[in-house]
């Protein structure tokens, strides 16, 4: 792997971090406003960005590379309402999105095969995760954001594990 490429995934491993420290933060401002099982949905969240971080930590030893971690810089989020905090996921994810797009086609100019490899489980991986953003904003709007009907969605957001 060379130098530019490892800075490339060394930065990508940091904002994998951060969108899960990101996570954390929202799911215990759902867990504020007594939402368990939206909180539960954004801790599974910060579970799998935690994977995705340690993923490309794996790829980086495995190829003789060193991981040089940073500070933690995220920024909070506000609570608006259900819609807000899911319209403010989505906006993250397709952030995410875009930075795994870059490194791939880093990887591509410069014909690193294993690292374009392991990029396309990412790729489907952000597909995914649009798409269950995506339906739950569609939920919220959907059934509005009165009592029942939130509770009844936080309720179904729990359901992830």
């Amino acid at each position: 792997m060379n130098k530019k490429v490892l800075k490339a995934v060394n930065d990508q491993i940091q904002a994998e971090f951060e969108s899960a420290y990101a996570y954390l933060a929202m799911s215990l401002l759902a867990n504020d406003k007594s939402l368990p099982g939206t909180s539960q949905w954004l801790k599974a969240q910060w579970q799998e960005e935690m994977s995705h971080a340690m993923k490309l930590v794996e790829h980086v030893h495995s190829r003789g590379g060193s991981v040089a971690l940073k500070n933690i810089n995220v920024e909070q989020f506000k609570w608006t309402n259900m819609l807000g905090l899911f319209e403010n996921v989505l906006s993250h994810e397709q952030h995410i999105t875009s930075l795994i797009h870059k490194l791939y086609e880093l990887s591509l100019a410069e014909k690193d095969y294993p690292l374009q490899i392991l990029l396309q489980w990412f790729i489907n991986e952000q597909v995914e995760e649009e798409e269950s953003v995506n339906t739950v904003i569609d939920r919220i709007k959907m059934v509005g954001e009165s009592g029942a009907s939130i509770l009844l969605l936080d309720r179904q957001l729990g359901e992830r594990q």
